[in-house]
């Protein structure tokens, strides 16, 4: 059917994409999901995650998605809302409908007017995520005693 002779692979050795093409795991719009994914090619949510997102590539959270939780990527692009921890090692972009609130680490950043970004953020690698500012010591004050004759 459609020029095709039985038996013949017309070149075509696999129906599964090869590890070196550019594959992209996808959550639509009205899909919800709780728990963790781990993932090594770039995802797409424009549905609902709770939970844990470990991501080798990209991350992208469409305009309808929402994620709570903890996530680890390379790179981000968000469009929808965002609440928990972030560590993005490389670049994360905030289109102008995002909404991020929470803990933030990032390599760089850009920002779009309107979009909304509350919480601490840290530019930096994720090792300094959740390391607060170090107190300071003060030195002891010496005190003077002096002698009456």
């Amino acid at each position: 059917m459609f020029g095709n002779k039985p038996g013949k692979d017309n070149g075509k050795t696999s129906v599964m994409p090869s590890p070196t093409s550019h594959a992209l795991n996808s959550l639509v719009q009205d899909t919800q999901v709780q728990g963790d994914i781990r993932s090594k090619s770039d995802i797409r949510i424009d549905g609902k995650l709770q939970g844990s997102l470990h991501c080798e590539a990209k991350l992208i959270i469409g305009a309808t998605g929402k994620v709570e939780g903890k996530v680890q990527c390379k790179n981000a692009v968000i469009e929808g809302k965002f609440e928990g921890e972030l560590q993005v090692t490389e670049l994360l972009t905030m289109k102008e409908t995002a909404n991020v609130q929470g803990t933030i680490s990032y390599g760089k950043l850009v920002v779009q007017p309107g979009a909304v970004l509350i919480g601490d953020i840290h530019m930096g690698s994720n090792k300094t995520l959740g390391n607060g500012p170090k107190a300071i010591k003060k030195p002891h004050e010496a005190t003077s005693q002096q002698k009456t004759t």
